[in-house]
């Protein structure tokens, strides 16, 4: 069982506000901060994810639970509004499960962030 992730960035300021904004919508919002260094986002269930300052940067995937598609399409606009670049349009992803509806931002330093929703359409 995975209890937090952490990925490494290379700009804080630009890092953080691109978290926030993406991952807001989706209830997280930060619990613990080290400027520069690290901070911990949060949503009801507790601490899941963090950001750090450290090279190299980039490469990681992360996956995030959404309750619904609607959610998903929120998040991808959330993330490209907040200077991510689209790696994979909100859609279903058959090739994993018949449910599977998903989008993929890539952060400013390159991690994958995904957004996913595994019920069917409400």
């Amino acid at each position: 069982m995975v209890e937090h992730v952490a990925v490494y960035v290379s700009d804080w300021e630009r890092a953080k506000q691109f978290y926030e904004q993406a991952l807001g919508l989706l209830g997280y919002r930060i619990v613990y901060e080290e400027q520069g260094v690290v901070a911990y986002f949060a949503d009801h269930r507790g601490l899941d994810f963090g950001i750090a300052r450290r090279e190299p940067a980039g490469g990681a995937h992360v996956a995030f639970a959404c309750h619904d598609r609607d959610a998903v399409d929120a998040f991808h606009a959330a993330g490209l509004a907040a200077g991510g670049t689209d790696n994979g349009a909100p859609g279903l992803r058959p090739q994993y499960d018949a449910n599977y509806y998903a989008a993929y931002v890539l952060d400013p330093d390159g991690n994958n962030i995904e957004g996913v929703h595994h019920g069917a359409p409400t």
